[in-house]
């Protein structure tokens, strides 16, 4: 976008979490370059309702930004500060010189509150305390800053206007106005401060967020389309974004798509401090669904997943408190549900996609998808998802597993109502002791089997079930038939307990069933 230009409509600024993706009406840089903690580029916004293209730079943050300075022999550190605890207003960035090391980093802005300086908070610093800390910080400078989105009305003071009166003998500076030289000069010059310490005659710029908005992302949907678009909680929009190759397109998506990981962890952890722990948030996060309908390509839509303690949960948006979890949509028993990777169904026709960069699609994206699984419940209906990266299919399959073995362990049986020849039984899978069959009216057990004597079974995909069984000392097989009122529910309950039975007694068994985890390396 470039400098002067409005955003999209609906995409201006909004208050949201801290962590989030800046747009900035900038020209591009080619310094810009990924960093451990943020990644900078250029990309085309695309606005659907002018069908106008703009070029913008994109900035990805975490909560906060660290940045170390050279300070150089010309320019110093090459920013200017205002503010201080006194006020009770921030230390911010008011300044930023162009070509010098502060702008260099291409990871600072004006507006930018300064937390720390090597390590040490100036977030209850005086606006001197501030000054004598990055005056004395030494040839190398470790900052810490976090964006203001609502920048404090003293950034906006003109060049001139009257402030606090200063101490001129005193060397000291107005909070409300720049302190430079300290940062712009040599750093033991203690002559007043002021931004005309520079090279005499040299041009002076300003690198300010213009035309920006913040799209947090915290529980943030990504939508891949021809393009992708990042989606806030709060309905900020980042707008459709391609780039100038499907490789950079893809690396972008992962990026973004780590940072919005790392935030649901974070939210998982939180809302897990209210949970027993029995009821533990496992994994959650956005999938898209594709919907049952006539026509080669169904429609599809968002939707929220979240493997808490017993329960599958599916949302229209996410769970952001307590109460919301009692709004799910759907809820399943874990131990009913049977989790399936699709493999024939990645990349498959009926899922959105198109090329990631300018009309190219690159096949050798290997972590590119979408990467589709289902999920099938009770009385047969399955659900089909998918997700966009290799690496967040695996996390669901491990998620599902994981949770899966635990509530069969943390329960240890379950019963269900069942008859035969007009007599009603009560058919146990037990974790310990294996399969049973009670009469419902004198409570005698009519047989018990273990695990390892189930040998087989079929279905007549309604409620009749046949269960074979090995006799231990004879070694005939034994049929024992059963009805149900839901038989898909038992005959998925009956593998999560022989699977977590078999994943009890051999630690690497569920690895040798995972069909996702080759994609976890790539991820």
């Amino acid at each position: 976008m470039k400098k002067g230009n409005q955003p999209p409509a609906g995409s201006g600024p909004k208050e949201g979490p801290q962590a989030g993706w800046g747009a900035k009406g900038q020209p591009r840089d080619p310094q810009d370059a990924p960093h451990p903690a943020t990644k900078t580029g250029a990309a085309l916004l695309h606005d659907e309702a002018s069908g106008i293209a703009y070029d913008i730079r994109l900035t990805l943050t975490k909560e906060h930004r660290t940045v170390t300075l050279r300070r150089q022999p010309v320019g110093g550190l090459g920013l200017s500060i205002k503010g201080g605890a006194e006020h009770r207003v921030p230390v911010v960035i008011s300044k930023i010189f162009k070509g010098h090391a502060a702008d260099q980093t291409g990871m600072l802005f004006v507006g930018d509150a300064v937390l720390q300086v090597n390590g040490v908070s100036v977030e209850n610093a005086t606006h001197e305390e501030a000054v004598h800390l990055l005056r004395n910080a030494g040839d190398e400078v470790t900052v810490t800053v976090q964006y203001l989105r609502e920048a404090p009305s003293f950034l906006k003071l003109p060049r001139g206007s009257p402030g606090p009166p200063s101490d001129h003998g005193s060397g000291t500076s107005s909070p409300l106005f720049d302190s430079g030289l300290h940062l712009s000069g040599d750093p033991s010059h203690t002559a007043p401060s002021s931004p005309s310490s520079l090279t005499a005659n040299e041009p002076k710029y300003e690198k300010r967020w213009l035309d920006a908005w913040s799209v947090p992302l915290s529980m943030a949907r990504i939508s891949r389309s021809d393009a992708f678009e990042v989606l806030a909680l709060d309905g900020v929009r980042s707008g459709l974004l391609r780039f100038c190759s499907a490789r950079e397109s893809s690396d972008w998506l992962r990026a973004v798509s780590a940072n919005v990981r790392q935030l649901t962890l974070r939210d998982m952890k939180m809302a897990n401090q209210c949970c027993s722990p029995c009821d533990q948030v496992v994994h959650m996060g956005w999938v898209s669904e594709r919907l049952e309908a006539a026509g080669h390509c169904p429609p599809v839509l968002p939707k929220f997943l979240a493997v808490k303690g017993p329960s599958l949960y599916v949302f229209r948006v996410p769970p952001v408190s307590t109460w919301d979890w009692v709004r799910a949509e759907t809820t399943y028993d874990l131990c009913e549900v049977l989790f399936k990777v699709d493999k024939f169904q990645i990349a498959g026709d009926c899922w959105p996609q198109a090329d990631l960069g300018l009309g190219v699609r690159d096949l050798g994206a290997e972590d590119m998808g979408p990467y589709c699984f289902s999920v099938t419940v009770g009385h047969g209906r399955s659900r089909s998802f998918a997700v966009e990266l290799g690496g967040e299919l695996a996390e669901w399959e491990a998620a599902f597993q994981r949770a899966t073995f635990a509530e069969v362990q943390r329960t240890g049986s379950k019963t269900y109502v069942c008859s035969w020849r007009g007599e009603a039984l009560c058919f146990t899978v037990d974790f310990a002791l294996g399969f049973s069959c009670v009469d419902s009216k004198t409570k005698n057990v009519l047989w018990r089997f273990k695990f390892s004597q189930l040998k087989g079974s079929s279905d007549d995909g309604r409620a009749r079930v046949k269960l074979l069984f090995q006799d231990l000392e004879t070694k005939q097989i034994e049929m024992k038939e059963l009805e149900f009122e839901d038989v898909t529910a038992v005959l998925h309950c009956v593998h999560s307990f022989l699977a977590a039975k078999v994943a009890s007694v051999d630690p690497a068994f569920m690895g040798s069933q995972s069909s996702a985890r080759k994609y976890t390396c790539s991820s």
